[in-house]
């Protein structure tokens, strides 16, 4: 049984299930406000380009030299989020990082946020690309896009690197989606719409602050960034579709695992005060092979709180012979 954070002690526990998930973020304040700092950039040689998909326009940031890595961001950032570690593995990669389907700059159909139409969105962006086998590295939604990619197309994932969010109906599922911490799952519809628009900002700032483990370590050019591109059209309706799709992911995953788990290398990367170990355990439901690892002194925002140390543990596990 995987074993959940106890958000009361910033630790795991055995008892209170319900109350069990993502420590610390319960307590994470609105402190001072957060210092002015640049978006990192891709590295010089990167290429955007717009590819099409069975109902969306994927945009997809291209840096190619070596065998093929793709990262997978999840809600509150786009594909943006990962130009730290693109910088890291441009040299000896080739780095593809797409925006999901109906996030960042990607286009915004009505449909398909289902994570295993997702997947097929990867499949066709790396067909496209002439790209067969990739490493993987994903967070949060992008998880459950990657785990939907790895289980349908098993021998074009080498290596998968996970972060930081658990998948539907896999594990404790049912218990963790009871916790008052993730009342976001289901906020949506039309007047919630009408309540979000034009208070982006506000919105994802819940989400910065109550799920990193020091709100100031998500900066201010951070949080305007992504406020204006959740604020594009129709950007918060895909987002909240992305979230109402979990019940069908739940449906789809469990028929992935059916026909048998995951044989891939698989890291599991857990931020201390978030998921933290937690994040094996449940990985180890869909994969056969899996090695768990704790970013100390980080909440769910790990490439935003811990760039430097969430990035040497991928490329050490990306570079195992």
């Amino acid at each position: 049984m995987l074993s959940m954070p106890d958000l009361r002690f910033g630790t795991f526990s055995s008892v209170t299930p319900a109350a069990r998930l993502w420590p610390g973020l319960l307590c994470a304040a609105l402190l001072s406000p957060p210092a002015m700092a640049e978006v990192q950039p891709f590295p010089p040689g990167f290429r955007s380009q717009a590819i099409e998909t069975d109902g969306a326009t994927i945009h997809v940031r291209v840096g190619s030299n070596g065998p093929a890595v793709v990262m997978l961001h999840g809600f509150g950032d786009t594909g943006d989020m990962w130009a730290p570690l693109a910088a890291a593995l441009v040299r000896e990669h080739s780095t593809v990082v797409p925006d999901l389907r109906g996030m960042g700059l990607s286009s915004h159909p009505e449909g398909g946020y289902d994570k295993k139409t997702q997947a097929g969105d990867i499949a066709r962006v790396l067909d496209r690309l002439k790209i067969e086998k990739v490493d993987l590295v994903t967070h949060d939604i992008g998880n459950m896009v990657g785990y939907a990619f790895a289980a349908q197309y098993r021998d074009r994932v080498i290596r998968w690197v996970a972060m930081d969010a658990p998948l539907p109906g896999i594990g404790p599922w049912d218990e963790i989606i009871r916790s008052p911490v993730l009342w976001h799952f289901n906020f949506r519809g039309p007047d919630v719409e009408r309540l979000v628009k034009g208070r982006e900002r506000i919105y994802l700032d819940r989400f910065w602050n109550e799920l990193s483990a020091n709100p100031k370590s998500i900066d201010e050019a951070t949080r305007q960034h992504y406020a204006r591109l959740y604020a594009r059209p129709g950007a918060m309706h895909s987002a909240f579709n992305q979230f109402a799709a979990f019940q069908q992911d739940a449906i789809d995953n469990k028929a992935f695992v059916a026909r048998g788990k995951l044989t891939m290398p698989v890291l599991a990367i857990g931020a201390e005060k978030s998921f933290g170990s937690a994040m094996a355990d449940d990985l180890r439901f869909v994969a056969t092979d899996v090695t768990g690892l704790v970013i100390p002194s980080s909440g769910h925002w790990l490439m935003e709180e811990k760039p430097g140390a969430t990035v040497a543990a991928i490329r050490a596990f990306l570079d195992k012979k």
